[in-house]
C-alpha cells in the first residue's frame, strides 16, 4: 500500500530508516499493553477480595467493574480530543500519571478501610488506562508499514494477555494467601499497588526522556480515502465500533460467569478448582494471541477474525446444551479463539481514517462499555433459565463479530 503525499523527510517509513526510528518507540508503547493487562487481571480478584475483607455484598462489589468500564466510556472521547491537540506522547504521559495517582490512592483507601474510596481510586486508575489505550492502539498501527499494522497491534496485544494472566496469579499469592487478618490482607493490596505505581512512574519518565515520532495520520491515508469524507462515512469504523462493543461484551460476560458455570456443571468442581481452570483459560487466551499473530502471516486478518468468531458461535451453543465434563473444555476453548479479536477489530476499524484516527480510536475505546452491560444481561438469563443457557447471549455477539470480519471491515471509497 502506497503512502499518499508522504516524503522520506517528513515520515521515515523506508526499510532502512523507518525500522530504526520506530523500534524503540514500539518497544516502549508495547510495555503499556502489559501494564493495563495487569490492571485488568487484578480486577476480578479485587472484587472477591473486598467481599471478604470489607464485608460488601456481591451486588455492591460490582461497583468496581462499573467504575473500571465506566471510566472508558467517560474519558475516551476527552482523551482523544486531548491527543488530537497535543499528540500521542503527551496523551501517553498523561495516562501514566493518572494510572500512578489511582494506584497510589489504594494506600489511603486501605488505611481508611473504605470501599467507596477504592471505587474512586479505581476510576482514576482506569481513566489513565483509557488514555493509554486511546493512544497506544492507534499509535502501534502507524509505527511502520500500513500493510503490517494489524500484525503489529496483535503482537503488542500479546503482552496485554501476559499481564492479564499474571494479574490473577499475583492476587492468588498476595491477596488470598498467608494470614487471614483483614488489615494484613489490605496491607498486601497496598504493597501491590504502590509497586505498580512506582513502575508506572518509571515508565512515564522513560517516555518523557525518549523522543517519539509524532505521526500525522492524514499523511498515512491510502488513495481510496483521499476524499476527506466525514468520520461517520467510514463504514469500517462505524461497524467496527459496533463489533468491538459486542466482542468486549462477550469476553467479559464469558469470564464473569465462568466459575458459576463450572461449579454448576455437575462435575464436582469447587470454587478453587474453577478459579484454577479460569487461570488456565487466560493462559490459552495469551497463547492464542501469539498463535494468531503468527497465523496472520498466512491468513488475512479479517478472514481469521471471521473464522475464530464462527468457531466461538458453535462453542457457545455447545456450552449451552452439552452437560458433561467436555463442556468445561469447550468453554475454556472460547478464550483461545477470543484472543485476536480486540486488536484485529481495532486495526481494521482505524485503517485509512487519516486525520480522524485519534477520534476513531476514542470511539473504539468507548465501546469497551459493552463489558459493563453483558454480565448483567447474562445474569438475568441465568436466573430465569440457567447459567448454561446464558452463554447463548455471547453467541449472538460473536455472530456480529463474524459478519464484521466478512463484510463490515471493508474500506469503501
Amino acid at each position: 500500500m502506497a503512502l499518499a503525499g508522504t516524503s522520506v523527510s517528513s515520515i521515515k517509513t523506508d526499510e532502512t530508516s523507518g525500522r530504526s526510528d520506530y523500534l524503540i518507540p514500539l518497544i516502549l508503547v508495547t510495555s503499556l499493553f502489559f501494564l493495563w493487562g495487569m490492571a485488568y487481571g487484578l480486577l476480578d480478584s479485587l472484587n472477591k477480595h473486598f467481599q471478604d475483607t470489607l464485608n460488601v455484598t456481591k451486588s455492591r462489589s460490582t461497583l468496581l467493574q462499573a467504575a473500571y468500564f465506566g471510566a472508558y466510556f467517560c474519558v475516551a472521547l476527552p482523551a482523544g480530543i486531548f491527543m488530537n491537540k497535543y499528540g500521542y506522547k503527551k496523551g501517553i504521559i498523561a495516562g501514566l500519571i493518572l494510572y500512578a495517582i489511582g494506584a497510589f490512592l489504594f494506600y489511603p483507601a486501605a488505611e481508611a478501610m473504605n470501599f467507596n474510596f477504592f471505587v474512586i481510586a479505581l476510576f482514576i486508575l482506569a481513566s489513565g488506562l483509557t488514555c493509554l489505550e486511546t493512544a497506544a492502539n492507534p499509535y502501534v498501527t502507524v509505527l511502520g508499514r500500513p500493510e503490517t499494522s494489524t500484525f503489529r497491534l496483535n503482537l503488542s496485544q500479546c503482552f496485554n494477555g501476559v499481564g492479564a494472566f499474571l494479574g490473577p496469579l499475583v492476587a492468588s499469592k498476595l491477596f488470598f494467601g498467608g494470614e487471614n487478618e483483614v488489615q494484613s490482607d489490605l496491607g498486601n493490596v497496598q504493597i501491590v499497588y504502590i509497586v505498580i505505581a512506582g513502575i508506572v512512574l518509571l515508565i512515564a519518565g522513560l517516555f518523557v526522556r525518549t523522543p517519539l515520532p509524532e505521526i500525522k495520520e492524514s499523511e498515512l491515508v491510502s488513495a481510496e480515502s483521499l476524499d476527506r469524507k466525514p468520520i461517520i462515512k467510514h463504514g469500517n469504523l462505524v461497524y467496527g465500533v459496533i463489533a468491538q462493543f459486542f466482542y468486549v461484551a462477550a469476553q467479559v460476560g464469558i469470564a464473569a460467569l465462568f466459575i458459576n458455570y463450572c461449579t454448576e456443571s455437575g462435575n464436582n468442581i469447587d470454587n478453587e478448582h474453577a478459579a484454577e481452570l479460569l487461570s488456565i483459560s487466560l493462559m490459552l487466551f495469551t497463547i492464542g494471541r501469539f498463535a494468531g499473530t503468527a497465523l496472520m502471516k498466512k491468513i488475512a486478518p479479517n478472514k481469521l477474525l471471521s473464522i475464530y468468531a464462527v468457531i466461538n458461535v458453535f462453542l457457545c451453543i455447545a456450552v449451552a446444551f452439552v452437560h458433561d465434563k467436555a463442556s468445561i473444555f469447550l468453554l475454556m476453548a472460547t478464550f483461545f479463539f477470543q484472543s485476536i479479536m480486540f486488536p484485529t477489530i481495532f486495526a481494521l476499524s482505524v485503517k485509512d481514517l487519516g486525520h480522524h484516527t485519534k477520534k476513531g480510536s476514542s470511539l473504539l475505546i468507548m465501546s469497551i462499555v459493552g463489558g459493563a452491560c453483558m454480565p448483567f444481561v447474562m445474569g438475568l438469563v441465568a436466573e430465569r433459565y440457567s447459567t448454561a443457557i446464558s452463554y447463548l447471549v455471547p453467541m449472538l455477539c460473536f455472530i456480529n463479530v463474524a459478519w464484521y470480519g466478512w463484510k463490515g471491515y471493508k474500506v469503501r471509497s
